[in-house]
């Protein structure tokens, strides 16, 4: 394995595979974010859903997908092969996309969206093994370069939103959003095509196969897991912060202009960030990783204008640069060859699972008081996680 890669041709610093599978994550997250602006609007606007279901609605979006991560993440060490798992898991997200155009109430958009999510727990764990198999040792670098091309679609799929929200503003505000939904489904099928022909499976180059998984055994490791749960208590979901936009007076196309500069931030970050990571301490970047998070919380909370609005942004961005970075890379490190997909995959279903009631906690310090609470408590359990990581 380790001369086959040797021979294999490299492309930006990383080998053909992972650049292959950052375009791939690029073109998905381009067709994902591409509705991502209109869906909160969509939810209360056209589903009519109130304060407390639209907060639960997109927790339980955000945290279905990782409830798969460590049981799909394991099926992929046991049968050596993570292309099928890629694959399947690209290709029920981009079909769910393309049927929330026929959607036409809040259960049947949460049914296709929790599709859509089960589509990326299937995937992103085999996807997460098959990057840090074709690493060549340096997981932060291919992990920063992966977080870049997926955040760069996260660039270019908003304002595509904007783009085709001025240039189809003359159709009804329903048909409007339906018609968008149709649309980003065109960047998935081209992912599909790219993984079929020319995305290559190491999976069956691991001479060991899954007998247990030694790693998760370590205290820790299971120590760090739950800093990461107490932490993704401060991980709302981005809708969040589009709320918090709407709520200062500005508009969805707005809106979405403050989400492609978060998305914009986080993309020229993340591969300095993972660089970075290989030759630093990964858990001190982690810690500030939470800090970054507790500090951007604040200030959505407190902002009532656009400079400190700006700020909260920019710092969101950072803050996800190093958190969808810097993890996976160290989980990946920790994990023995045979059980990558089982590591990596448990620490996306802690974030999972957690990641549900804590926009179920948001939801309703929304309803009960005011969104600024939301924000006020995701701060503290972030700020929590930097303490305790930082004394550990």
């Amino acid at each position: 394995m380790a001369e086959e890669m040797e021979r294999e041709r490299t492309i930006l610093g990383v080998s053909w595979n992972v650049f292959l599978l950052g375009i791939v994550s690029f073109l998905n997250d381009m067709s994902s974010e591409m509705i991502a602006p209109v869906v909160p609007a969509y939810l209360t606007e056209v589903l009519n859903a109130g304060k407390l279901a639209s907060g639960s609605i997109m927790g339980a979006i955000e945290s279905a997908s990782s409830l798969f991560k460590v049981l799909f993440g394991y099926f992929s060490d046991k049968f050596r092969r993570r292309k099928a798992f890629v694959f399947t898991g690209y290709a029920l997200s981009t079909a769910s996309k393309a049927l929330l155009a026929f959607s036409r109430g809040w259960l049947n958009f949460l049914l296709l969206r929790l599709l859509d999510r089960t589509g990326k727990g299937i995937r992103t764990a085999p996807r997460d093994a098959l990057i840090a198999e074709s690493s060549r040792g340096k997981t932060g670098k291919s992990f920063g370069f992966h977080r870049m091309m997926d955040t760069l679609g996260a660039v270019v799929g908003p304002l595509v939103a904007v783009l085709l929200l001025g240039a189809l503003a003359y159709l009804p505000r329903e048909t409007l959003y339906r018609r968008i939904f149709l649309l980003s489904a065109l960047p998935g099928l081209l992912s599909l095509v790219i993984i079929a022909l020319l995305v290559k499976d190491r999976g069956r180059e691991v001479k060991r196969k899954i007998t247990g998984v030694s790693a998760l055994r370590s205290c820790p490791l299971q120590l760090f897991l739950v800093v990461v749960a107490i932490g993704t208590l401060g991980r709302y979901s981005y809708a969040f912060t589009l709320w918090k936009a709407r709520e200062l007076g500005y508009t969805v196309l707005q809106g979405s202009v403050f989400y492609a500069l978060f998305n914009l931030v986080y993309a020229l970050s993340a591969y300095p960030v993972g660089l970075y990571s290989d030759r630093v301490d990964k858990r001190t970047l982690i810690g500030i990783g939470f800090l970054l998070s507790a500090l951007a919380s604040l200030f959505f909370a407190l902002a009532e204008g656009l400079v400190l609005l700006l700020m909260a942004f920019v710092l969101y961005g950072l803050h996800m640069a190093v958190m969808d970075t810097v993890p996976r890379a160290y989980m990946a490190e920790l994990a023995g060859d045979h059980e990558k997909g089982t590591v990596i995959g448990a620490y996306h279903t802690v974030v999972g699972v957690f990641a549900f009631p804590a926009s179920l906690i948001a939801g309703y310090l929304w309803s009960a008081y005011s969104l600024a609470y939301s924000f006020l408590f995701a701060s503290a359990m972030a700020f929590m996680a930097f303490l305790l990581l930082l004394f550990d």
